[in-house]
């Protein structure tokens, strides 16, 4: 506890000021319907109070799975004001996986949405720690297609607020006390719970409201899943200044135009792939004013930046991952760039940065912690430390220690520091596949696809994909004597595997490239896959 004088860092104390400062001014749009911020705050406290009345305790976990929807939106505020943690889960996860992430985060209540029903029934009855169930059925989304045994309705948890009259206080008593726990994609294998705190959400959002140039004017459309780190803190950080959260179910191209022109949306942030849709859709047409795009995921192309300001947008190019809360990077424009050439200011926009306002310097570095030459070749490691990485992973302390090793978060990314101090990602260090911005394991694919009866050997890789960045590709070598079809192996894969981590195609070969000692020798494969394509990669 702080000295008398000084108080907590919390982002409760965003939406309890907002509350008061913005009461009239819509903080909600979902459809036809809007809620303003006096409206939101008290959505909020009802619902911490259903929590407390369930008998979610300080320190327990709450586990959400929901789209981009307004509960999700106030469960980002009313969990952490019931003192307890947010696990936001991946709608595109399949059962296995999210009876995984309840079962490890130890929740004692799920809320999930109609839509995903069908997600959870199967492993309902299996989950160890969760003694609530509650589905919430979303007016604009689809009932349920499946009944989840032992679930109660989401109207029937909230009726509980009234055993819990007294509001909760927007603060909290220790800064450093988790407030979300998210869960990586399992890029080595099991998914790791990365720990956010108050204190470091609550800086966080100030280096988006900073770098994304965020105000009471802001209308920002949620086409960034706010599952994902959540929503790169911009759920909380929108609400401190004011802005307008424009919610949507799934991001659709026409959709996403509708909205834009209907609400004057001013922000949006995602991956490269969802600028494509963006650009892609029959509604495109070019603003009558600026709106700022924020992505991440994979680095833009200098052609996918023209193109985008092209049609109005404004491009901040962010980077970092799960354990550093979302951006930790940024692309700092400077004024001298306007002077340049439109393809030679691109090359420049397409680095990943350097340090944002709340964080620390960025640095690149050799295998025994030393900063590699800023000469824009040499390679090595990205590190990062300070107030927006993660305090660790929930219930690894071998995995927090190995990933700050010398003291700093190693990112396993490899990449060169240029001489202006801006970073620039060259490859990975890990056979990490990043698919319209979500990294999926080769491990886990392999495994998937090897525990068929047929598969005698099995190496995977991203190949080029126009719409998604890339996607797996499976390269298999069958037991003597066997033929399994193509789609009967992929069907067996989808079955193990959430679908969109599962290959589009298998190419059957007689042999694998490995080296004397017997390991695959991935880049083989790769040079004859992305021959004549640029390589992506994360950004």
């Amino acid at each position: 506890m702080s000295e008398t004088w000084s108080s907590e860092l919390t982002p409760l104390s965003f939406l309890q000021r907002s509350g008061e400062v913005f009461a009239e001014h819509p903080a909600v749009v979902y459809g036809d319907e809007v809620r303003t911020y006096r409206e939101f705050a008290a959505q909020v406290q009802q619902r911490a109070r259903a929590l407390r009345a369930a008998g979610v305790r300080p320190g327990d976990r709450v586990a959400y799975l929901m789209p981009n929807v307004p509960e999700m939106l106030a469960a980002h505020f009313a969990v952490p004001l019931a003192g307890a943690v947010l696990v936001a889960i991946n709608t595109r996860l399949a059962p296995e996986e999210v009876r995984y992430i309840l079962d490890h985060s130890g929740a004692g209540v799920l809320v999930l949405d109609a839509a995903y029903a069908g997600t959870v029934a199967p492993v309902a009855r299996s989950l160890t720690t969760v003694r609530t169930i509650a589905v919430a059925v979303d007016p604009l989304g689809p009932a349920p297609a499946v009944e989840v045994p032992g679930a109660v309705s989401f109207d029937d948890l909230l009726a509980g607020a009234v055993r819990e009259p007294a509001e909760p206080a927007w603060a909290v008593d220790d800064e450093w006390a988790p407030i979300s726990i998210n869960y990586t994609s399992g890029t080595t294998g099991r998914p790791k719970g990365v720990v956010y705190t108050h204190r470091g959400a609550y800086l966080n959002s100030f280096g988006e409201i900073v770098h994304s140039a965020h105000d009471a004017g802001s209308v920002y459309l949620w086409t960034l899943p706010m599952f994902h780190c959540n929503g790169w803190c911009t759920t909380w950080a929108l609400a401190a200044v004011g802005g307008t959260h424009v919610c949507l179910r799934e991001v659709r191209g026409d959709r996403v135009w509708e909205l834009i022109d209907r609400h004057r949306v001013t922000h949006l942030n995602g991956a490269p792939t969802v600028l494509t849709t963006i650009m892609r859709a029959d509604r495109a047409h070019p603003l009558d004013r600026p709106l700022v795009v924020t992505t991440a995921g994979a680095p833009p192309s200098p052609t996918t930046i023209l193109q985008m300001e092209q049609l109005g947008f404004r491009i901040v190019h962010v980077y970092g991952l799960t354990e550093t809360y979302g951006p930790y990077t940024v692309n700092q424009h400077q004024v001298a760039w306007d002077r340049l050439g439109a393809e030679e200011r691109a090359a420049l926009q397409a680095r990943q940065g350097v340090g944002m306002l709340q964080a620390e310097r960025v640095r690149v570095v050799d295998e025994d912690m030393n900063d590699v030459p800023a000469d824009g070749t040499t390679v090595g490691e990205i590190v990062m430390r300070g107030n927006n990485v993660m305090q660790g992973y929930f219930r690894d302390p071998e995995g927090t220690a190995t990933a700050f090793a010398g003291g700093w978060f190693h990112s396993g990314d490899l990449g060169v520091m240029h001489p202006d101090g801006y970073v620039e990602l060259r490859d990975r260090a890990k056979d990490v596949i990043i698919s319209g911005g979500e990294n999926i394991s080769t491990i886990e694919i392999e495994h998937a696809v090897a525990s068929h009866p047929d598969v005698l050997e099995v190496a995977v890789i991203g190949v080029p994909d126009p719409t998604w960045g890339e996607r797996p590709k499976a390269f298999v070598v069958v037991e003597p004597g066997t033929a399994p079809a193509e789609e009967e192996l992929l069907e067996h894969v989808r079955s193990r595997i959430a679908r969109y981590k599962a290959p589009r195609e298998v190419e059957f070969v007689t042999a694998l490239p490995k080296t004397s000692t017997g390991k695959v020798q991935k880049y083989e494969l790769r040079e004859k896959e992305w021959s004549g394509e640029a390589t992506r990669i994360r950004g």
